[in-house]
């Protein structure tokens, strides 16, 4: 859920401890991610719990009430720096306990390494490898010349939450294999992040699909870094682990590869409703 993993997580990286106690499933694992995606590392416990199974105290049960309620009663303004606020504690809290605070967008922050570097327009690079006939190496500003897609949908965290009508923004995935020039063997595509740990792997055909985006924008502001910007992967149909934050590399293999979280029991093909053993409604 790297889970916003799945913080975001697993906005794009979740916890599977979460799936685990939700399903009954016996799994090994949401930013949904302790590292910095939108999955957690198993320290994130929307239950209450920390990776110890310690209650947490009634100070910080209140403290996350508190909270709650001044999302309702704030301004969008503020809702936006208070989950600023929130996904920037994250990176430095080795507690888990941010996870678990609410804020104005509806993302929950996770991550699966300890830190993600910041990558802005200077450092930023997207390379495209693998079984094609004309590698490349994209800069920010190289993508953003591109053109560009925007589309509104659900974000669906296998762990649970839904954010509604999240607009998202950036250059169709086929766009930049059609320029590559995807070779004859080739069966499916590889994702990995410049945090260093995460990846993501989809079919060829999914890949390829209208609403699968190398995405540079979110809810029409450019990708921040708790979001996994400035570029992340965004696939629209299927839970939010499968869009990989910080998308450092795009390569294409001849058969998928699992990623992080499929190594950890979630399913590869995590279409919303019909994987994963949840009935959520389709986010397409």
């Amino acid at each position: 859920m790297n889970s916003e993993q799945p913080p975001d997580g697993p906005d794009e990286q979740g916890t599977k401890d979460e799936r685990d106690r939700r399903d009954g499933r016996d799994r090994p694992d949401g930013r949904d991610q302790r590292d910095s995606r939108d999955r957690g590392d198993g320290r994130d416990h929307p239950d209450g719990r920390d990776e110890q199974g310690k209650p947490i105290g009634r100070r910080v049960l209140l403290g996350t009430l508190g909270l709650g309620a001044l999302g309702v009663l704030t301004a969008p303004t503020v809702q936006r720096g208070l989950e600023s606020f929130l996904a920037g504690a994250s990176d430095k809290d080795p507690t888990g306990l941010t996870g678990l605070l609410p804020n104005g967008g509806g993302f929950r922050y996770y991550s699966v390494t300890s830190s993600v570097p910041r990558k802005n327009a200077d450092t930023y690079r997207l390379t495209v490898d693998g079984l094609v006939d004309r590698p490349a190496t994209y800069t920010l500003a190289e993508l953003r010349a591109l053109p560009q897609t925007r589309m509104v949908r659900d974000v669906q965290c296998v762990t649970g939450w839904r954010v509604p009508d999240t607009p998202f923004e950036g250059v169709r995935l086929s766009r930049l294999l059609d320029a590559a020039g995807v070779r004859p063997t080739a069966g499916a595509v590889r994702f990995t992040c410049f945090d260093g740990a995460y990846s993501e792997s989809l079919t060829l055909d999914q890949a390829r699909r209208a609403d699968v985006l190398v995405a540079l924008r979110m809810r029409d502001e450019d990708l921040g870094h708790a979001h996994g910007g400035p570029v992340r992967l965004y696939v629209a149909p299927m839970y939010f682990y499968k869009s990989a934050k910080w998308l450092s590399g795009i390569t294409v293999t001849e058969d998928v590869e699992p990623g992080y979280w499929e190594e950890r029991g979630y399913d590869i093909d995590a279409w919303v409703g019909r994987s994963n053993g949840r009935d959520d409604e389709p986010t397409t």
